[in-house]
C-alpha cells in the first residue's frame, strides 16, 4: 500500500525561504535608506528639512524605501521557489 499523505516539511522549507527573502530585501532596504539620508549628495535630508513635519517626512521615506525592498524581495522569493517546483 501506498501512502498518500504528503509532508508539510517542503511547504513550511518553502515558507521560511520566502521569509528569508523578506527579511533580506527589508535590511536591504534599511541600508539603502539609511545611505540616501545620511549623503548629503542626494539631498534627501534638505528636502525633508523643508516639510512641515520632517520627522514624519523622514518616517514615510523611509518606511516606503523598506517596504518597496521587502515586498521586491518577496516576490522574487516566490518566484524562485515556484521555478524550483
Amino acid at each position: 500500500m501506498h501512502n498518500n499523505k504528503r509532508s508539510n516539511t517542503p511547504a513550511s522549507a518553502r515558507v521560511l525561504a520566502v521569509a528569508n527573502h523578506t527579511a533580506m530585501g527589508v535590511a536591504l532596504g534599511l541600508v539603502f535608506a539609511i545611505i540616501l539620508t545620511w549623503t548629503p549628495f542626494f539631498g534627501v535630508l534638505a528636502f525633508v528639512n523643508v516639510s512641515p513635519d520632517p520627522k514624519m517626512t523622514m518616517a514615510a521615506f523611509v518606511g516606503t524605501v523598506v517596504l518597496m525592498f521587502g515586498l521586491g524581495a518577496t516576490l522574487t522569493g516566490v518566484i524562485l521557489m515556484m521555478e524550483e517546483k
